[in-house]
């Protein structure tokens, strides 16, 4: 059975994971209301892989005998103004995203609860992918985006990215 504030955290971040698709998903609708479908192909396949993650949690927690509960999710309120802004605001939510799994993290470990730290182990090292890749669409953006053509190129780019589930040990 898990210790009940680390099975807490984790039920936590179970809607918090949701939150991120359902943020994902307003990126996308943002960057299809600017025409650029392959911006919006991108934030569609991370509002995949955020629910993926949610799934996990949820699963681990039953798997552990604890039952989930779900929360509202909150109403996306960013408003972009300009192409960039949904790019740092995604690097900032996935900083924020690290920050809640190592806080579960170190309370698994307070615990000394292995097979927790254990299970986390493939969400630290996703954030690390996480971060890079949001870093990297900023870097990209600051470097083509405002060029129509380097723009033009860069959402091609991003429409051919394919939807992979992510695999742990135990799916």
């Amino acid at each position: 059975m898990l210790d009940t504030k680390v099975a807490n955290l984790i039920n936590e971040q179970v809607n918090k994971e949701l939150y991120s698709a359902y943020l994902y998903l307003d990126f996308a609708n943002y960057y299809e209301d600017e025409g650029l479908d392959g911006f919006a192909h991108w934030y569609e396949i991370q509002a995949q892989e955020e629910r993926d993650h949610a799934f996990k949690m949820r699963r681990y927690l039953i798997d552990n005998g604890v039952s989930v509960k779900f929360d509202a999710i909150a109403k996306p309120d960013k408003v972009f103004k300009d192409h960039l802004a949904p790019l740092e605001a995604g690097l900032e939510h996935e900083r924020y995203v690290t920050s809640l799994i190592h806080t579960i993290y170190a309370e698994a470990f307070d615990k000394k609860d292995f097979k927790t730290m254990q299970f986390l182990d493939w969400f630290v090292k996703e954030q690390v992918e996480e971060e890079k890749n949001a870093e990297d669409m900023i870097k990209k953006m600051k470097l083509f985006g405002y060029d129509s053509k380097g723009l033009y190129n860069l959402n091609q780019e991003l429409a051919s990215r394919t939807y992979s589930p992510s695999t742990t040990d135990k799916d």
